[in-house]
């Protein structure tokens, strides 16, 4: 993604390697609110499930949501019966709330959740999660929609769950295919620095998420899993419907105002370590020359009514100067968003400078062709002006477009770790931390701890902060009541360093 500011905070993606120690691979949160009757057989089945067909330490967390049942109770008991199993209450109703709270403060390198009905078949659990311990993907989601997905429920649900992602592809751009299924993982340092961006703390929450996640050019991987309907279901599907579509709302105004700092959780590009100087994937050729076809061709039918306009009251060549400059400054905008992709208001003064010497220019095409034009013939006709004004601005419009691409919204690599620091301390920016390094290889500087197998004893205290751990401050999620033990992913490459390698 092209920006302005900090090239993203979060490291090339690394494969987990395997090994031996107390902290738990994954972390299923199952968020609950006045589920005394199902949250037992649900904890059971999925405790069973894990431990039956998952390679590594697993953690099971219940987030009751202010329960005003005895789901509290029930979840105390599970935590005391099963050391896999731990319990955590919030004051505060709200899905994405308990999430974001969890998910904070869990030291697990892959967290993911699923709703307390398991109406999605568990046996999507391990694919769901293997690409985010490979490397491979930053977040993955339980699809209902994919075409070898089978599901079972009512039309009136199907028709609700269709309308609305068409609603995301049509306003948001969404490219994911189910959002609402409740059955999504996350890489724990993904998770890290995007829940910070994400206001949602109901059901939007993780719609938002994902909205996010993809603008930011994280990858998001898709499962196809088998589905079936709870029809004890508790959700009210109009108000949450309401919520969701005032969600839909808020974050494409924010999308399209360019506030949110997405470019702090992209990835660089590349995993392997030779390709990190590679600060961003450069803009398609293509790509660009269609956003800017779009723009100029809107540009043109605004400039000729904005120079019929201006004809009525003025001669010509007052009224193509207005006309080229209001619509000049309404170009350069539009291609600085839409074509360029440059976000937020850095550098917008500066570009629309260089606009308007890329406008001077024009100017001087499109007043020549009309001198030419009156020195042709004392009164032209009307159609014949707007004809030559429309070959004239085709003609500066090649060299507009060499003008922006080079000079105006160049892909300034150079300037990328200036930026860098920049962003990073600003103070509006979040604040991100550094924690204590794990052990590392000597032979391998960088590589960050095994990836956990399944112990025998779990550890006790999973959620206690590591020591001389600075705090990770994730907005309204860590009320201060958790406190983040921040586990650092490094690369583990041995073949990169090994001078028999023959690449």
């Amino acid at each position: 993604m092209r920006t302005d500011s900090s090239p993203g905070t979060l490291p090339a993606r690394e494969h987990l390697p395997a090994g031996d120690a107390g902290t738990p691979v994954l972390d299923v949160v199952i968020p609950v609110y006045n589920e005394e009757k199902d949250l037992q057989p649900c904890v059971l089945r999925l405790h069973e499930h894990l431990k039956r067909t998952f390679p590594y330490a697993f953690r099971i967390t219940i987030a009751d949501n202010a329960s005003i049942d005895t789901t509290p109770q029930v979840a105390a008991r599970l935590e005391s019966d099963i050391p896999e199993v731990k319990s955590f209450r919030l004051e505060q109703k709200g899905r994405g709330r308990a999430l974001r709270t969890v998910w904070s403060a869990s030291d697990a390198p892959i967290l993911a959740y699923m709703d307390v009905d398991l109406s999605t078949d568990l046996n999507a659990l391990l694919p769901l999660v293997a690409p985010l311990i490979s490397g491979h993907s930053d977040l993955a989601i339980g699809s209902r929609l994919a075409r070898s997905s089978r599901v079972v429920r009512g039309a009136k649900r199907e028709f609700i769950s269709r309308t609305y992602n068409l609603i995301l592809r049509g306003s948001l751009q969404a490219r994911f295919s189910d959002a609402q299924c409740g059955f999504k993982a996350i890489r724990r340092d993904v998770a890290q620095a995007l829940l910070p961006l994400v206001e949602d703390t109901g059901w939007f929450f993780d719609t938002e998420m994902l909205v996010l996640a993809e603008r930011a050019g994280l990858r998001i991987h898709e499962v196809p899993v088998d589905w079936v309907d709870d029809p004890n279901s508790t959700v009210h599907i109009v108000r949450t419907a309401t919520e969701d579509l005032k969600g839909v709302w808020r974050v494409g105004k924010a999308l399209a105002s360019g506030s949110l700092p997405l470019d702090r959780v992209t990835r660089p590009f590349g995993d392997d370590p030779r390709d990190r100087d590679i600060q961003d994937v450069p803009k398609g050729l293509a790509r660009q020359l269609v956003g800017f076809c779009v723009v100029g061709g809107l540009s043109t039918l605004f400039y000729l009514v904005l120079y019929s306009l201006f004809r009525q009251f003025g001669g010509s060549q007052v009224a193509n100067a207005l006309a080229l400059l209001v619509s000049a400054v309404a170009n350069t905008a539009a291609n600085r968003r839409l074509t360029f992709g440059v976000r937020g208001r850095g550098g917008a003064v500066r570009h629309q400078a260089q606009g308007l010497v890329v406008f001077a220019i024009g100017l001087a095409l499109t007043s020549g062709s009309l001198a030419a034009l009156n020195a042709a013939s004392s009164n032209p006709a009307h159609s014949t002006e707007l004809a030559v004004l429309v070959a004239a601005n085709l003609a500066a419009t090649v060299l507009r477009f060499l003008l922006f691409r080079a000079w105006v919204f160049p892909d300034r690599g150079d300037s990328a770790d200036d930026s860098t620091v920049a962003a990073l301390n600003s103070p509006s920016s979040p604040t991100y931390s550094t924690a204590p390094q794990h052990p590392q290889n000597p032979q391998y500087p960088g590589a960050y701890a095994p990836l956990p197998q399944r112990h025998p004893q779990p550890q006790q205290g999973a959620y206690d902060t590591t020591p001389n751990t600075t705090q990770f401050r994730a907005g309204e999620a860590a009320d201060g009541t958790w406190r983040d033990a921040t586990m650092q992913l490094q690369p583990v490459r041995p073949h990169d360093t090994d001078p028999r390698d023959p690449r």
